[in-house]
């Protein structure tokens, strides 16, 4: 597609900011990279604590270098990452200290009760059995006086309900529907036999508390570590996959912005039927 638009890639994968995370990440070749003008991959050293907000002040930035004439595919499955870029998100600040404060002084069920004090209409507007919402949320509150309450009932949330996008484009999701497994775990084992499990063991001693969590390589690395055998983590690492899709897949289908269509095995149909759908739409063009 980027052949066909004569167009830049931008990648919203949390994971491929990250050097040396690349077999796990799938990252494109540097073949692909080289003949094709990519943004938002190897940014930033696996050690380094790269947030949302480090990442949609560098993609809006490689956007805005890139020329208001360039088109730019947008391609990625982390939801957060791609409204920060073309959505009016703002994020409130943090504080290490604050959150590490609340997380070793309260137990869960202490943290709930603080926020539920503060803010008596919050189960409204926030899921306080996800533990680590709720330090986020008396985290921010704490730094700037505003409950989660507060903060839903802002003009700029609104906005962001309401999908109302900072800059035009064209969203298309492609869906493997009942073949998301079959296609998942092969694409794992890929992974596999490509050297993944030597990555992870190289990377180890150096990655941060963000980048550990990624997928695969969080299971593995208790393999590296010989607390659990290969086979097993290999298929933590699929079924931690799975959630990932059903969760990506959920998160994406929320917004009324995505054509969907399906899954085809064949690329240049794929391709045609995507292409087809973008050149249909005025923002695309606009």
């Amino acid at each position: 597609m980027a052949e066909r638009f004569g167009a830049h890639l931008l990648s919203v994968d949390s994971m491929q900011v990250y050097r040396g995370m690349d077999i796990g990440t799938a990252k494109p070749s540097v073949a692909v990279r080289t003949a094709i003008p990519h943004h938002m991959i190897d940014v930033v050293e696996p050690s380094a604590e790269y947030d949302v907000v480090s990442f949609q002040s560098d993609a809006r930035a490689a956007l805005a270098a890139a020329g208001p004439d360039q088109r730019v595919i947008i391609a990625g499955g982390s939801g957060l990452h791609f409204r920060a870029v073309v959505d009016p998100l703002t994020f409130a600040p943090t504080d290490p200290n604050i959150r590490t404060d609340l997380e070793q002084s309260l137990d869960p069920a202490s943290r709930r009760a603080m926020l539920l004090k503060a803010d008596e209409s919050v189960e409204a507007v926030l899921d306080i059995s996800n533990d680590r919402r709720v330090v986020r949320a008396l985290e921010v509150w704490k730094l700037t006086g505003q409950t989660p309450t507060e903060r839903a009932a802002s003009e700029e949330a609104q906005k962001v309900r309401s999908y109302a996008a900072m800059m035009p484009h064209v969203s298309i999701g492609v869906d493997a529907g009942d073949r998301a497994h079959e296609r998942a775990d092969a694409r794992f084992d890929h992974m596999l036999e490509a050297g993944l499990m030597a990555e992870v063991e190289g990377l180890a001693d150096s990655l941060s508390r963000v980048a550990y969590q990624a997928v695969g390589y969080k299971e593995l690395l208790e393999a590296v570590r010989g607390e659990t055998p290969l086979a097993l983590a290999a298929d933590q690492a699929k079924r931690a996959t799975l959630g990932l899709i059903k969760r990506q897949r959920t998160y994406f289908r929320r917004d009324p912005r995505v054509e969907w269509m399906t899954w085809q095995d064949d690329a240049t149909q794929r391709i045609d039927a995507v292409t087809a759908s973008i050149e249909r739409k005025t923002a695309w063009t606009s």
